[in-house]
Formats: structure tokens, sequence, C-alpha cells
């Protein structure tokens, strides 16, 4: 049974982009309008999405940077979320709660218990500037080196670990933040001294266009991080929580990082939820100061419910093996196409062969049915991250549809 179609708060898609623009973001609209992105948001179920005052449906193969990991409203997510609203709210977030200590709990242990300790945040960027802030109160370093091109988030301490292009307009520039290039061992080595609290980084990083780093770069950041007395914080907001086939992207390395940032999937596309996980020496630092950071919806009960729901479905069994066997599938399905496929299991990127192309490819896949959005810092890329519970069959149209929009 298709999706219901929501309700719309104007009564025409031009009424919907002019008021958008007059309130929201003049800015994107005339972008989208110029791109022919004309989609107001309506049904949503599964792997698609539909526009709210047509009959237009699209693959959702960007998946918001993997916030829809599971799909569309996945049943259980609902459910779950449903059932907890007739008694739980928000919660109080300086009171003790069983749902927060369930949820920390849970993702502790999907590293083993090598990250026992979690504190909860709403966004991404929120998640980063806390990790950042406790691997320089407990090192007593200020130094943060990150990637040139990387991204983590619009708020203080991630705009200064990101790319230049979203916080230069500001006129911002924070002191002690160092950018080397990704996948360049030398740069990094030189980078990295006694005064460097953490090297920050994605393990591919997605805006840079998702490049997949050399063996043995990334362990060789960490041994290099172990050797200096820095802390190594991984931010796999994009590619955690099973998009690249293992629970956690760094696992693919052996890793053993000292926080990992977490975030997007968590939510199960239903309640925005954030989760920075650390060793116990980094997380000692709030014994004697328990109040010293706070987020008022960070680990929401509601929220809480939604990820145990989200942990539930990707930890049962054969789950990541079936992320692995349709990352298979699209390999297979996309070869011979004029790009070069960037993948690590469904955590994908179509690197073309110009400036700007990725946003040509953008455009003919949106008219072909398939949404996905290129990769803003680096534009020859198009960034594919399609839904983890396909069916055989969606993953067979989505994949025909884009040999008939990039053949």
């Amino acid at each position: 049974m298709p999706a219901p179609t929501p309700p719309q708060p104007f009564p025409s898609r031009e009424a919907t982009f002019d008021a958008f623009a007059e309130h929201v973001s003049r800015g994107k609209v005339v972008a989208y309008r110029a791109y022919g992105l004309d989609v107001v948001m309506g049904p949503r179920e599964g792997a698609t999405f539909g526009d709210g005052f047509d009959g237009r449906r699209w693959f959702n193969c960007h998946s918001n940077g993997g916030v829809f990991n599971l799909g569309h409203r996945h049943p259980r997510i609902v459910d779950a979320v449903r059932d907890a609203l007739a008694t739980l709210d928000v919660g109080n977030h300086h009171l003790v709660s069983g749902w927060r200590a369930r949820l920390a709990e849970r993702l502790a242990a999907t590293t083993g218990g090598r990250l026992p300790g979690v504190v909860f945040g709403v966004s991404g960027g929120e998640a980063i500037d806390l990790a950042i802030k406790v691997v320089r109160a407990v090192t007593g370093r200020q130094k943060i080196v990150s990637v040139l091109g990387g991204y983590h988030g619009h708020t203080g301490l991630a705009l200064a670990a990101g790319d230049a292009a979203y916080r230069d307009p500001f006129g911002f520039q924070l002191p002690g933040f160092v950018q080397v290039p990704f996948d360049d061992p030398d740069a990094m080595e030189r980078a990295v001294g006694d005064d460097t609290a953490a090297v920050l980084l994605e393990p591919i990083p997605a805006t840079l266009g998702m490049p997949i780093p050399r063996p043995g770069y990334l362990a060789g950041v960490q041994r290099l991080c172990r050797a200096r007395g820095a802390m190594l914080v991984l931010d796999e907001i994009q590619t955690g929580l099973g998009r690249t086939g293992r629970l956690w992207c760094h696992e693919h390395d052996a890793l053993e990082p000292d926080v990992v940032v977490t975030g997007k999937a968590l939510s199960g596309g239903v309640y925005p939820i954030t989760a920075t996980l650390m060793t116990p020496a980094l997380h000692r630092f709030f014994d004697e100061r328990p109040f010293i950071h706070v987020s008022t919806f960070g680990g929401a009960e509601v929220g809480c419910v939604a990820a145990l729901a989200v942990l539930d479905v990707i930890e049962a069994p054969g789950f990541l093996a079936r992320v692995t066997e349709l990352a298979g599938r699209f390999a297979r399905g996309l070869a011979g196409l004029p790009f070069e496929l960037r993948q690590r299991g469904l955590f994908m990127g179509f690197k073309l062969p110009a400036e700007g192309a990725g946003m040509l490819a953008a455009e003919r896949c949106y008219d072909a049915g398939v949404f996905a959005v290129w990769a803003n810092n680096d534009t020859s890329v198009l960034q594919f991250l399609p839904p983890l519970v396909l069916s055989d069959a969606e993953a067979d149209e989505v994949i025909a549809r884009v040999r008939r929009a990039l053949g």
C-alpha cells in the first residue's frame, strides 16, 4: 500500500517555494529553481519519497548523508517511537535516565567495550565540538589536525576543523587548527607534534568526494598519534552504523580510536540524536565536572528509544552481510559506466572526469527518478548512499535508472 500523502501547509508548489524564499532561504530557492529541482517533499516510505503536489517519486540515494540508512519511516522505528510517546517525552537532562543509560550501554558494546563513555547531543557539529573540548582538556594541548576539504559541521569548533569555504565568509578563524591533505602520510607526519591534542578525520571524507584511503594510511595515522601522545578522533557520522558493511567503518582497518562520533543514522530518520563515544581516560574528565557540558535535548528519551530500535535492526543476524551483498550487486551493475566507482559497502561516490560533472550527474539522475547529491568539495563526484534495506528488485531498478541517466 503506498504511503499516504501528508497535508501541505500551502496550496501549491509555487506558493511553497515563495514562502520558503521569503522566510527560510532565498538562496536555496534560486539555486533549486536554476537546477530544476522543483520537488516539495511529500509521501515517504522505505527507499523512496514523493512530491507533495504530484505523483512523481524518487529513490533516495543520498539518504541525507545516512539519516535514512534504514529508509523512510522504518516500521520498527516508527512503532517504537509511537509506543514511547504514550508514556515518554524528551525527559530532563539534569536527571538520571534509564533510557540514556541503556542506549549508552548498547553503543559502548558496539566497540567491544573500548569506548564505554558516551555523551549525547542533537547535531553532529555539537558532538564534534564536545570531542574537541574533551581531548584538549585531558591532554592539555590545543592543536587539532584535520583534513583539507573535510566536513564536520557548522558549529564553532567543528567549523574550525572543517573546510575553509564554510568559515571564511564569516571571518571565522580560531587558533590551534591545522589541516593537511587526506591520504598523505608525510603531511600528517609533519603536522602532528608534541603539541597536538588530536587528529580528527572521517575514515572516508564524504564532502571531499569519498576518496578511499590507501591500505595502511589510517593505521599509520593511529600509530603516529600513539607515538606523539595525541588522540585519534574518528567522525563516523556518515560512515558508521552499517553503511560500509561493518558496524563502524574503522573496523575495516582494525583501528582502536580514542573517540568515535556518530549521528544521522542513529536517529532512524525519526528523532535527532548524536553520540560521542570515548575511552575511560577521556570520560573520567566528567567525574569531577558533571555539569560542565549539558545538552538540553541531547539524549532525549524518545530519541533514545528510536536509536535503540535502530541498533536492533542493524545488529540483527545477517543485516551487515546483506549490506555487503548489495554492495557487490551495485558494483557489478554499475560496471562499464563512465566514472570511477569509489566504494566501501554502500558508501559510494561516482568520480566523473571533470569538475562540476557531479552536479550534472545529479540533475540527470533526478530526472530519472533517483535523488543523489554531488560532493560539495569535489564537484566531479556524485555522492551515492542508497538505503541499506533495498530489496534486490529495488536495487536493480536503481541501477537501471542510473545506467539510463549516466550511460
